[in-house]
This record gives structure tokens, sequence and C-alpha cells, in this order.
């Protein structure tokens, strides 16, 4: 296979090392399982969670190829993106393609951990190396997952109970802020309060007037867990009756999500935009398509790595002049450019116009990122990984014949 732009400089190794199971910690981290879609197969497909990694082999494709690279680096682990055994298998048998690739493997002590559609939505993924290979800023995701939904639990407490109150919310779910757990807000004030003749107060007596300093403590927690963290709070709380507020925070979506749009730093022509792509990403036989009027401006632009024609909606929602993606079909595609003509106002460009590249092609770039990514975060686990970008093209097409300029004609058609 042909090779494409060099990969990332080996990184110096030392005698540490982190175990697998650790390792597959901090690729989870950033590419949280949970944001993978719902039929992709993510994460550890062969390994022993015990086992030492130093070398780790990134690739798009988890190709025969790619597994001989590996075992003949001495890679502990190869980091791909696109799964193995996407689709349900009943066996693994080395009679197989794939089955044979899985004995290579495990034979040879190659971990292999996929990152695929939670690599994609990311922040630091997939779409944004292909939105920062182009240049573009102020990148939002195009389709952006929306970020859990939060409470805010307000809660007046005597001061001597304030920690045993953090401690109880904590553990039932309230305070989780990224990686910080326990992160809760206190001030202190004074409650007043008089209980009546059939309460049972912890402090004060009945009748009289009551003042105590006070607490004031709060937590955010996911609404999912509202109950719980309501239950556990009265369950800490010393007085007989609690006073607190429940207050639901304002959703915004965050940045993770499929796709990104940004401005490129500078206008352009469609032609130029499909020209600049074609110096940044890897050279395959497909090159780079583009539809549209090729002198037509581009400046705010869509990316997809991957197959995107099934975002075209959200696409025409995000109002770009173009949209830089792969694998587009031809009905979807042909649709597209109609109903941007049809609906283009007189003397207006008739966007968003299309940039189409080699699926390989448009999620190479991540690969360097993801490498970094890694030795960066070993090393703050007191380890260093050395790391290597295949350069290998996976691409499956081997070669092009460009057609000639003309239009269609039967003349010269095999009888």
């Amino acid at each position: 296979m042909a090779g494409v732009p060099a990969g990332s400089v080996p990184s110096v190794t030392r005698d540490d090392a982190l175990p697998l199971a650790e390792v597959v910690r901090l690729l989870e981290r950033r590419y949280p399982p949970a944001t993978a879609e719902s039929w992709d197969a993510v994460g550890l497909v062969t390994g022993d969670p015990r086992q030492p990694v130093r070398k780790v082999l990134l690739a798009v494709d988890p190709v025969a190829a790619v597994v001989d690279e590996a075992v003949a680096w001495g890679a502990d682990l190869v980091l791909v993106h696109h799964p193995l055994l996407l689709r349900p298998v009943t066996s693994v048998a080395a009679t197989t393609f794939k089955g044979a690739l899985v004995h290579r493997l495990v034979r040879s002590g190659v971990a292999l951990h996929v990152a695929h559609t939670n690599a994609d939505a990311a922040p630091g993924g997939v779409a944004e190396a292909l939105a920062g290979a182009v240049g573009l800023v102020d990148q939002v995701p195009l389709v952006a997952q929306p970020v859990e939904a939060l409470d805010k639990h307000v809660v007046f407490v005597p001061v001597a109970d304030a920690e045993r109150l953090v401690d109880a919310l904590a553990a039932a779910g309230a305070g989780a802020i990224g990686e910080y757990s326990r992160c809760a807000w206190r001030t202190t004030g004074e409650g007043t309060f008089t209980p009546s003749e059939h309460a049972d107060p912890a402090i004060g007596r009945r009748g009289e007037v009551t003042t105590v300093v006070e607490a004031r403590v709060e937590m955010v927690a996911p609404r999912r867990l509202r109950r719980a963290v309501t239950a556990a709070m009265r369950a800490a709380h010393p007085y007989e009756e609690v006073a607190f507020d429940v207050l639901e925070l304002a959703r915004e979506d965050g940045p993770t999500g499929l796709g990104r749009v940004g401005r490129l730093p500078a206008p352009t022509t469609l032609r130029g935009l499909a020209e600049l792509v074609a110096q940044v990403l890897p050279a395959t036989a497909q090159g780079v398509r583009f539809a549209g009027d090729p002198d037509g401006r581009v400046e705010r632009v869509a990316v997809l790595g991957g197959s995107g024609d099934s975002l075209f909606d959200a696409v025409r929602a995000a109002g770009v002049d173009a949209y830089l993606t792969a694998d587009l079909r031809h009905h979807p595609a042909s649709e597209l450019r109609e109903r941007a003509e049809f609906e283009a106002a007189p003397g207006t460009p008739a966007t968003p116009y299309l940039v189409d590249v080699a699926h390989f092609a448009s999620e190479w770039p991540w690969l360097e990122h993801a490498a970094a990514d890694l030795r960066a975060d070993a090393l703050a686990a007191g380890a260093t990984v050395e790391t290597r970008v295949s350069t290998l093209r996976t691409d499956p097409w081997s070669g092009r014949v460009p057609s000639p300029d003309r239009p269609p004609s039967s003349e010269g058609t095999a009888p």
C-alpha cells in the first residue's frame, strides 16, 4: 500500500509502562464509549488488561497490512478508528480473514482498541482534526450532543452538619463536575424559625424564636438523580423540616457532537477550497470532487469525517457555504444540489456546495492528534508511551482513469 504524509515522531521510551487497562481508561476518558452511536462497536477487541503498553500504533483501518506493521514494529497496542467486528459474529476461527487477524494479534501479544463514532464526536476528535486541517476557526458541532440535564440543590443546614451533608449528597451522585467530585459551594448566614407546639425540633424549643448559624450548601447533580439526591439530603439533615431548593439549570450544547462548523480565516472559492483540501489530506485515487459553482464564494464550512450524506438536513440548517465530507452517493447529492438551485433567490449563490473526498483521507488527520493526546495523558500518569502513526494508505481504491471532458454520447460505446 502506498504511503501518506509522514507520521508522528516517536517519543523517547523509558523502562516504565502503563498496563493496558490504564491506557484504555485514558482513551475512554477522551473518547467516552457512551457517546458512540447505538449501532457502533467500540472499545477493546483483543488484549490482556494487565499487559504492559509501551508502543502504540495508530491507523484508520484494522487491515492485515496494519497488523503486519504493528507486529514488525513490536507494538503492544493498535488504536484504530474503524471497528474490526462491527457486526456480530459467531466465530473468530482463523479460517476467515477477520478471524485470522484476531489470531495474529493474540499470538503476537498485540492489543486492539477501537475509537469510532465516539472519536468522531469528541472534542479533539476526528471532526475537529478535519476542520483544523483546512484551517477552520470558531468551530462548533454540526449536530451537538445535548449536555445532560442538571439540577442545582441548595440546602440550608447548621454549620456543624455541613460536611456530613456534603458527603451524603456526593455519595448520591451530586457534586461531580468533569474530573472533579464532591464539588460544593458554601456560605454562612443566620436562619430563624419558631417551632410549633407539635414540632420536634433538633435545635431550639417549642414556641420560642430560634436563630441558628447555618451554611448554605449548593451542589449540582444530574436531573435523573433528583429523587436519590433529595432522599440522601433528607436522611443526612438534622432538621425535622428541611429548607431546600431544587433549581433546574438551563441546558446548552456542549463541545461533543457529530461534525463541525467553522469559518475560513479568509474567504475563498469552491475550487480554492477543493484545492486546499487536496493539499492537506492524504492523496487517494479518488482525489477531491466538488459540486457547485467553481467560482462561488466560500467562507463558512461544515465538515464530517467519513460518510456524510445522512447529515444533509443539518448542513442546510447550519447555513454554510460548503460541506466537506466523504462517500457522497449520487441520489442524495443530486437532490441536495437540485434543492439548492431551486430555493436560491435570483442572483444569490445556490449553497451549500459539496466537497467529497475518500473516506480514509477524511479521517486520517485525527491520528496525529490522538497520538499526541495519548502521549500527554500517559506522561501525566507517570509513564511514557511511544506512538507511531501508520503511513500505509488503507483506502481500498488503487487507481483511477480520468474521464474525457466531453458530454455523454452513444458513439464509441461497446455493442
